[in-house]
């Protein structure tokens, strides 16, 4: 059977009015940032915005949970100095700015909307939150030396210095070629609370003949950085190794009268290479010498080389022969060889000359492979046979 059409027919109804709560917009507190990270000193913005159907009541920025939560900020409440909204006057956007952000700035924050109650006013919505991270990496650290290059001996004192970070906690670790060096020292400043942070660190390191090849590092971890920062420095800018003295003749002895002497005068294992070799007789400088060698030894020290070739005459029985060198802008020091040593062998009337023989704790032969390490000044004189001694004479340190 069929069933009766009604006349007029029913009005026909749309089909999401079938479903419930359909057309009803629902209000929405958005709160888009998971978490933001600035630098100390930057702006920083938190985003916040309401859709749908406002409930009369004000919306409230919060640092922080619970009971111990601190206002931000709010419209007609004291808020943080620093704290003004992006849009003012706008009922839908809450962004809010937080200018010359410091270490403290770092936390949650949330964006609440409340409604009038009877009362007080009720929260009604938060938002999800956003972490803030307030950050700043450390500048690229820089490592400096003395003023002026130092010998091996005393503990030479070097500094690193690094700046612009936060939060406050660094490591400094010094290493000479790789190995960590103990006993540093390392000052973090402020003291107090700041936006950010610079470090000094001071090590001392006993210098050595040998560290013309070395290397110091100052590395430097922070919280910031996905690796240490590093910077290093060359011993050898540090490093001043003063030379040894070695002089020699050919021939050695005896000589005959008016014959040639060669002196030679060596300078070792000195460094920089910086170094002039002067000869010099009864103090006034010669230009008979020939001109010095210079070398680089397998260890980066250096040698310095020169020959002065004299004739054994009886007018120069009493001159006194000097190699003089100057080094790395140091005072000169040298090697002063009395040509009294040339004298007659068995007495007068002699006709020819030998090489003196001294007798001392350092040396055993005249001009034969003598060697004198230098500290400051030093000047040697070898006396005449009849007088076998040795003196020496030191300017003051």
């Amino acid at each position: 059977t069929s069933l009766p059409l009604l006349w007029p027919p029913a009005p026909l109804l749309p089909a999401c009015s079938l479903l419930p709560g359909a057309g009803a917009q629902e209000f929405q507190l958005l709160q888009p940032q998971d978490a933001v990270s600035v630098s100390p000193g930057e702006t920083l913005t938190l985003i916040c915005s309401e859709t749908g159907p406002v409930p009369v009541g004000p919306t409230k920025w919060f640092k922080g949970s619970g009971s111990g939560r601190q206002l931000v900020y709010a419209d007609k409440e004291e808020s943080l100095p620093r704290v003004t909204r992006a849009v003012n006057g706008s009922n839908t956007d809450f962004t809010i700015r937080i200018s010359d952000t410091r270490p403290e700035d770092a936390g949650i924050y949330r964006c609440v909307k409340f409604v009038k109650g009877s009362g007080a006013d009720e929260e009604f919505r938060s938002g999800a939150g956003t972490v803030v991270s307030v950050s700043g990496k450390p500048s690229a650290p820089s490592v400096s030396g003395p003023h002026s290059r130092a010998e091996p001996g005393p503990p030479v004192t070097f500094t690193c210095t690094s700046g612009g970070f936060a939060p406050r906690d660094i490591t400094v670790t010094w290493l000479k070629n790789g190995a960590k060096l103990p006993d540093s020292q390392t000052r973090v400043l402020p003291a107090h609370k700041s936006v950010s942070y610079s470090v000094c660190s001071t090590v001392g390191v006993n210098l050595t003949a040998g560290d013309t090849r070395s290397q110091l590092t100052c590395q430097i971890e922070h919280s910031t950085l996905p690796a240490p920062l590093r910077a290093t420095y060359n011993l050898s800018d540090a490093l001043r190794v003063p030379p040894r003295l070695r002089v020699g003749t050919a021939p050695a002895a005896p000589v005959a009268l008016n014959e040639s002497v060669t002196f030679t005068c060596r300078a070792e294992g000195f460094y920089p290479k910086d170094a002039s070799l002067t000869w010099l007789e009864n103090g006034n400088e010669m230009d008979l010498g020939k001109p010095f060698h210079l070398t680089e030894n397998p260890d980066r020290t250096y040698t310095l080389q020169s020959s002065l070739e004299v004739n054994a005459t009886e007018q120069r029985r009493q001159s006194a022969f000097t190699c003089r060198v100057v080094h790395d802008s140091q005072p000169p020091v040298g090697l002063s060889l009395d040509s009294a040593l040339l004298g007659p062998v068995g007495g007068a009337g002699g006709g020819r000359l030998r090489a003196g023989t001294v007798t001392g704790k350092m040396l055993c032969a005249a001009l034969q492979g003598v060697t004198v390490p230098w500290r400051g000044a030093r000047t040697w004189s070898l006396l005449s046979p009849y007088s076998p001694a040795l003196r020496s004479s030191r300017s003051p340190p």
